[in-house]
């Protein structure tokens, strides 16, 4: 579904991602995980297109990202992407904006766009929210919002950047327990997150990137199990100590 080869990224004489490599197959689940400043956000970032690369080459379901003959705002429409912060529109309604994408992109009809809207608020379990303002809601409600807005595009694949970080501890769980039923589903997922309970319970591989370079690139259980570098050994033994 997805394949990342050789890809290098400069901001400027700053080399954000070296030579990184990987793919994930139909129906996959990763977790992406490092320090601050690895390149995870930047690497899946990469994969929709928002940030652009210098070398290498990205393909999503065979299309070329990146290639001057890409239609991205058509791509992005099959790509869902969870952001750390909501990037709700604060003044729309949770209804407008779970259908603004389906109308102005996908040519639905307003009927429809709110039919299929109403559907997944009501799996994410915030139907009766529907007529509220982003700002009304909790962060873990906001956050909810934002992954039924990107299924409600039909996406092929969802990339999530941090989608936990930004919220309270008590609302970690409810975002995370929807994720885990997305992946039960068969979802192909890219996840940059911390939450290793997470990557445990439904990660088929786990990415651990440090500087730029992708240092780890192993099933769940070798990862956790025996992370054939130090620096993965040193990341684990701090997030996993307390």
């Amino acid at each position: 579904m997805i394949e990342i080869s050789h890809v290098n990224k400069h901001y400027g004489a700053f080399q954000v991602l070296t030579d990184c490599s990987t793919t994930v197959a139909k129906g996959e689940v990763i977790v992406v995980c490092g320090p601050s400043g690895s390149g995870k956000s930047t690497l899946i970032k990469t994969v929709n297109g928002l940030e652009p690369f210098q070398s290498g080459t990205i393909m999503v379901d065979g299309i070329s990202v990146g290639a001057p003959s890409t239609d991205m705002p058509k791509l992005r429409a099959r790509v869902g992407m969870v952001f750390q912060n909501f990037e709700l529109f604060p003044h729309m309604s949770i209804t407008e904006n779970l259908t603004i994408g389906q109308i102005k992109v996908l040519n639905r009809s307003k009927e429809e766009a709110m039919a299929t809207g109403l559907k997944l608020l009501d799996r994410v379990g915030l139907k009766a929210q529907a007529a509220k303002f982003p700002g009304q809601l909790s962060g873990g409600q906001q956050q909810r919002v934002a992954i039924a807005r990107a299924l409600s595009m039909n996406p092929i694949c969802m990339l999530f950047d941090e989608p936990t970080s930004a919220l309270d501890p008590e609302m970690v769980n409810e975002v995370l327990d929807v994720m885990v039923e997305l992946a039960h589903e068969g979802m192909t997922m890219m996840c940059v997150t911390h939450e290793m309970g997470f990557a445990r319970k439904v990660a088929n591989r786990v990415i651990f990137m440090d500087q730029g370079h992708i240092i780890e690139d192993a099933t769940k259980d070798d990862f956790f199990g025996t992370p054939r570098g130090e620096r993965a050994q040193q990341f684990l033994s701090k997030i996993l100590s307390h």
